[in-house]
């Protein structure tokens, strides 16, 4: 992915996001990651796409209560009926400028109809 432009989504990490040592959740994070990923897919699929595999993450740094997430994606590939979005996290603490990025994985969505069925992906 080249550097980020634009997120996909951008949050403040709140206390409820967090353990009792103010570190995020990973399981947090991915959702966020996950969310991101979702707006670009339904966006690119005109419709409703859902997320059907991630590959491994691993979290590189921690996510503390007060920074800055930013989340972007890029389209990897598509094919008929599915996706591949690579996804970053970064973060960047309260009162710095230098955002570090956190973790990445490569999610796939499928396009899907009003009857969860997979639909081919207009070009």
């Amino acid at each position: 992915m080249t550097t980020p432009r634009d997120p996909a989504i951008r949050v403040t990490a709140m206390p409820a996001d967090a353990n009792a040592y103010g570190d995020i959740f990973g399981g947090w994070l991915m959702s966020l990651m996950d969310s991101g990923a979702g707006l670009v897919a339904a966006r690119r699929t005109k419709g409703r796409a859902v997320t059907v595999a991630m590959d491994g993450m691993q979290f590189h740094f921690p996510v503390s209560v007060g920074d800055e997430v930013s989340v972007y994606c890029e389209i990897l590939s598509i094919g008929r009926t599915s996706m591949k979005i690579a996804v970053e996290a970064w973060r960047r603490h309260r009162h710095e400028e230098e955002a570090v990025k956190v973790t990445e994985a490569v999610f796939t969505f499928v396009a899907v109809d009003a009857d969860k069925r997979p639909r081919v992906i207009e070009t």
